[in-house]
């Protein structure tokens, strides 16, 4: 049986196909357009995964959508009743997209579906599930755990925004929700939002900045924005918010509370936005560890399965892992909307056809979240070619040991293999890479290659077998969603002059002997690389560590600024000529920037829309 799971309409738009239960591929929408958090139609990822099943959709047996449109908006209309005459500037713009073509969404996906390959044959079986259940089968179903409590936390659904839910076997039971607009998710985006950051991509830049501020505003939020329970639920109070009928997020009593109106995109940071982002930071950990702990009581289990946006707040997710509350935490590797694609054809096929669920020697079934598309070394070359780069094809094991050297000589280098990841992170198959004891190449990758805010962190890859050595921190962190601090033993002890200084004054203080990717609080967002599941990134770190005594590289997305990941070796090609990166790995090949021709150069910088 085939079921293909799509998510669309609002952001990340993602499709995903299970063969028999089995994850065969999966992508979002973005990385075929190249449209940052592409809301529409998945038709191009679609088509993307019937190819990687090798069938059209008149071989799919049901196509699942992740969430329900009716209860999306009765919950929109009763909001608007209910808040009358307030937000009717909010209504009047709202409606006609809402009748015209989100009321009718199951005729548009049927239309959409009909034009995918092998539409015509398609029988029509069209599954909804609501989103929050589509985030909890996310989370369960592909975990390492036959049984486990599950938490999903985001903005909002159609009404539910957390839920509380039991998993076992093929069974998936939600036990408790938290309904708009009650909103961990709308909480820290409002802080987004009035940090001068863009609502649904710059949260992680809010948490970024958290280190470098102090949370003296925390227990303003919690006097005043939110009133939080001991068993983790809440309600907020909503003179302080506009995102129930408004068109922002934050209103006139929070501007005045926080002390002035919120910063303009672009426009400086100063020490208010960095204490308010440690202090949401602050309160949005205190509001999950409560959470967790009445999940642990409820469910009686040791394991937890997380998912949804709130879930790739890697910080809170460290500090949780480290309460202890339990044995294991697994991520979903793609928390957000998109995995609502995946969740959705596998809550299908456990739920609605009822078939049995295998957990295979404690492994999850996300394949290292490599569920991209991939490309055989023929089609890159002569994509490359076409695309006027110059080359050189070289054995696998030359080209592990050239890229170790290039890092170590403090070279920044684009590195493509393989199948491209599913999810926001980048995890070795479509990153930029560097050397993590450079004092400055944080700087030079922020401002040089990303071309964005030079107080961003970057996080560090690391062999799995290492990893206690260097972190405190030992485990299993394949999708870079846990964070744990540098080991004393590699920090470097501050002088009186660097203890003194405040915010952003502390980022060219080198902390630690891999100062590239040690933030200012000691703190690293980890990715641990294993040997069976990605093993060309694995010999690359242990080449790297042969010649360095360093089993760390610094791992970030290939792309710049505003850019969505690169998929295709013409993707990674441009971003390299675009960019000041130094050396491009794509399979086999190997590409010098001073080996190209400088007329394919281009202003990169500018090509797409600020995130």
């Amino acid at each position: 049986m085939r079921i293909l799971g799509l998510s669309a309409f609002y952001h990340d738009s993602a499709a995903a196909l299970v063969e028999d239960g089995r994850i065969v591929a999966a992508a979002q929408e973005e990385r075929f357009t190249r449209k940052k958090h592409d809301p529409r139609f998945p038709a191009a990822a679609a088509a993307y995964c019937l190819e990687a099943a090798g069938c059209d959709l008149g071989q799919v047996d049901h196509v699942a959508f992740y969430e329900k449109p009716f209860l999306k908006f009765d919950r929109l209309l009763e909001t608007y009743f209910a808040l009358a005459p307030k937000g009717f500037d909010s209504f009047r713009r709202a409606m006609p997209l809402w009748i015209k073509d989100k009321l009718f969404q199951k005729s548009m996906l049927a239309k959409s579906l009909r034009l995918l390959p092998g539409g015509d044959g398609w029988n029509g079986s069209l599954l909804f599930t609501e989103h929050h259940q589509s985030h909890a089968a996310s989370a369960f179903f592909p975990s390492p755990f036959s049984s486990a409590a599950v938490l999903t936390m985001d903005g909002v659904g159609e009404w539910c925004t957390t839920s509380l839910g039991h998993g076992s076997g093929n069974r998936l039971d939600i036990l408790k929700e938290i309904q708009f607009p009650h909103s961990l998710g709308l909480l820290y985006s409002a802080f987004t939002y009035y940090c001068g950051f863009k609502v649904n991509s710059g949260e992680y830049k809010l948490m970024g900045l958290a280190p470098y501020g102090e949370p003296r505003f925390a227990r303003t939020i919690l006097d005043n924005l939110i009133d939080l329970r001991e068993d983790g639920s809440f309600h907020l109070d909503q003179q302080y918010f506009n995102y129930a009928a408004g068109l922002t997020m934050t209103s006139p009593a929070f501007d005045r509370l926080f002390g002035g109106p919120p910063r303009r995109s672009e426009q400086s940071l100063t020490q208010r936005e960095m204490d308010l982002a440690a202090s949401i930071q602050q309160v949005t950990e205190e509001m999950v560890l409560r959470l967790a702990r009445h999940a642990r009581s409820l469910t009686g289990e040791r394991v937890l399965c997380l998912a949804g946006g709130v879930a790739l707040n890697c910080v809170a997710n460290g500090k949780l892992h480290r309460a202890g509350i339990f044995d294991d935490i697994w991520v979903q590797p793609a928390a957000g909307d998109a995995g609502g694609a995946l969740g959705a054809a596998l809550a299908a096929w456990h739920q609605y056809a009822d078939q049995p669920r295998v957990v295979v020697d404690g492994e999850d079934s996300m394949q290292g979240a490599y569920l991209g598309p991939a490309f055989e070394q023929e089609a890159i070359e002569a994509r490359l070619a076409a695309a006027g780069a110059r080359f050189e094809r070289l054995a696998p094991e030359v080209l592990t040991g050239n890229t170790a050297d290039a890092l170590a000589e403090g070279k920044a280098v684009g590195w493509m293999q393989g199948r491209m990841e599913f999810g926001p992170r980048a995890l070795g198959n479509r990153s930029i890479l560097g050397d993590p004891r450079s004092p400055t190449m944080q700087k030079l990758l922020n401002l040089k290659v990303k071309y964005r805010e030079s107080f961003r962190p970057f996080a560090p890859s690391i062999l799995r077998e290492d990893v206690a050595d260097w972190f405190e921190f030992d485990g299993d962190s394949p999708y870079m969603l846990m964070v744990g601090d540098v080991v004393q033993q590699r920090r470097h002890r501050m002088t009186a002059d660097e203890d003194a200084l405040f915010g952003i004054d502390k980022l060219n203080v080198a902390r630690s002997e891999i100062p590239a990717v040690t933030h200012i609080d000691y703190s690293a967002r980890i990715q641990t690389v294993h040997r069976d599941t990605n093993f060309r990134y694995w010999a690359l770190l242990s080449s790297f560590k042969q010649r360095t005594g360093c089993p760390v590289l610094v791992n970030t997305s290939f792309n710049v600024r505003g850019e969505p990941i690169v998929a295709t070796p013409e993707d990674a090609f441009a971003c390299f000529m675009g960019t000041e990166i130094e050396r491009l790995v794509v399979g086999d090949c190997l590409l010098l920037k001073e080996a190209q021709s400088p007329e394919l150069a281009c202003d990169y910088k500018a090509r797409f829309e600020l995130d």
